[in-house]
């Protein structure tokens, strides 16, 4: 097997168990979605072979296609056992970012790389699975146009709405998926003006081209510019082989944190969605389920994925959010990074990591410092003195064990992010009503007080970036309907036009209609705790200075 170290110095081969010899790895070198997947393989967790491309190659993309396709491929087809491009044994690839600083759902995924017309028998005889081989080949050609080519993703979405019929895709059989697959294959020669790339290094390239031009992206450059992150930090990209959710009964995708993220309890708090990819949770265009549905689906994988959990948090010492795919019952992780959280979180975690002994007191303070101890608690709705004016939900959102992200808001319902910016002009607050949760609507939730959504997972990105930035936010709305044309939206039975006002209720997930009064909920107990920490630290501060 090709060693690590006889790779070039900007590319890095992540093997379970861990790869000796790593080129100075780093956050900065192969960003932290690389790095720590090397960190994971050295906790001995189940982690996909990986090439890692640096950061280096950011701003001159071209120069990695030599070392990678001449001597990081043959890296990567040796620890696997498997060929890219081969017609019978075909190494199958994804194609994912990594900045050094986590950017979740602003870069861009590819999944699937190397499948086409020659490769997918292969597939077919490598798993006896013929249905998730084409499921599989229809996602690629879909997402391919759109990242690679820039089709418009309603393109293929109205194809699967024509052949579905309303029908949950996932009980397509395999010949309804080649069938989509087909014509997919025809919208994407229509639209792009050229065939489907039928050459597996030809996908590659263009994966690994497009992923850096992410970096630049609008919304990324919004994200960085919103959280003032450095736009000449670069970003890795990372050739990982394929694990695949989508093969049947046994197998699902799923994003999870290993605490709360909202309330920093110490629960695992997971999406998964049975027979998918990672995609369908993470993108936002997919309601999931509860943990439940794995415990169900493959409870030895969920036995596999609570040891994990603990594993994560002894070896990075904080709250993480991972990705996992589970493929016939074997549990894959995919990544893993430090949760994005809630000042409520924020405190809770760190106290409580502190008192299991992960940390140590001076770093619990520092992970706090910058919160005030009265902003300690959740918005929750004031009843009214009048108990026959309690206001009844129009609707509930996906609220599994708890909503994406907990308190209470009240705004003008607005469509897309132009109906948000006139909405602030005029000092209104705004509530971003979408379709879908996604991450391109950045620099609308940033003006928005709340985002609702009528599909989406509490995990997917949009939701985890509207958690950062302390938005109110509630998924999978599915008695949520958008009229575009007429500028309104029809919530349970009620139809609202744009402007006229909403309610949030982050805590248990309904939606009202009008505006409410709600009020901070201090947590007394948790304050406390945070008070006799900085005290504690004053103290022993003072005593060392008369020392």
């Amino acid at each position: 097997m090709k060693s690590s170290s006889s790779l070039p110095k900007h590319l890095y081969l992540i093997t379970t168990p861990a790869s000796p010899n790593l080129h100075k790895p780093s956050p900065e070198t192969m960003g932290s979605k690389g790095f720590n997947l090397h960190r994971m393989t050295q906790a001995g967790l189940n982690v996909p072979v990986a090439l890692v491309i640096g950061t280096h190659y950011t701003h001159a993309p071209q120069d990695c296609f030599l070392p990678v396709f001449s001597v990081g491929l043959h890296a990567l087809e040796e620890s696997t056992g498997l060929l890219f491009g081969d017609e019978r044994n075909p190494l199958i690839l994804s194609v994912r970012s990594g900045a050094p600083v986590s950017m979740p759902g602003m870069l861009e995924t590819l999944l699937n790389i190397g499948l086409n017309d020659h490769t997918l028998p292969g597939v077919v005889r490598q798993t006896g699975n013929p249905r998730m081989a084409w499921d599989a080949y229809r996602r690629l050609v879909a997402s391919y146009g759109e990242v690679v080519q820039g089709l418009p993703a309603a393109l293929f979405e109205t194809e699967i709405e024509r052949i579905t019929q309303g029908q949950d895709e996932r009980l397509l059989d395999f010949s309804q998926l080649r069938q989509l697959t087909r014509s997919f294959l025809t919208l994407y020669e229509t639209h792009a003006g050229r065939a489907f790339p039928q050459d597996a290094r030809e996908q590659l390239s263009g994966a690994i081209g497009a992923v850096f031009a992410s970096w630049n992206a609008d919304k990324a450059v919004a994200y960085r510019h919103i959280h003032q992150i450095d736009h000449g930090m670069g970003t890795a990209v990372i050739l990982q082989r394929m694990v695949f959710g989508n093969t049947g009964g046994h197998s699902g995708a799923g994003v999870g944190f290993t605490r709360d993220p909202s309330t920093g309890e110490n629960r695992l708090w997971v999406d998964f969605l049975a027979n998918a990819q990672g995609e369908d949770v993470a993108s936002g265009r997919r309601n999931a389920h509860g943990h439940a549905t794995l415990v169900a689906v493959a409870p030895d994988a969920w036995q596999q994925l609570q040891a994990s959990a603990q594993a994560l948090e002894q070896h990075f010492k904080d709250m993480q959010d991972f990705e996992f795919t589970v493929q016939d019952g074997v549990l894959h992780l995919l990544q893993t990074r430090a949760g994005k959280r809630t000042p409520l979180a924020t405190v809770r975690i760190a106290l409580d990591l502190l008192d299991e002994g992960l940390i140590d007191s001076t770093e619990a303070l520092r992970r706090t410092e910058s919160i005030h101890k009265d902003a300690l608690g959740t918005v929750r709705m004031v009843a009214s003195d009048d108990a026959d004016s309690t206001p009844t939900p129009l609707a509930l959102a996906l609220a599994l064990a708890n909503p994406a992200c907990s308190g209470v808001v009240s705004g003008a319902i607005a469509l897309d992010a132009q109906a948000v910016e006139r909405l602030v002009q005029q000092g209104m607050p705004a509530i971003l009503v979408r379709q879908d949760a996604e991450t391109s609507d950045i620099a609308a939730m940033q003006g928005a007080q709340g985002l609702l959504t009528q599909r989406g997972a509490r995990t997917s990105h949009a939701a985890v970036v509207a958690r950062q930035m302390g938005k109110t936010c509630l998924v999978g709305c599915t008695a949520l309907h958008i009229d575009e044309a007429a500028r309104a939206v029809q919530i349970g039975h009620l139809t609202l036009a744009e402007n006229e006002l909403i309610t949030l209720d982050g805590n248990d997930g309904a939606i009202y209609a009008g505006q409410a009064t709600s009020a901070l909920v201090p947590d007394t107990a948790l304050q406390e705790r945070l008070e006799d920490l900085r005290s504690q630290h004053h103290g022993k501060r003072v005593r060392h200075h008369e020392h």
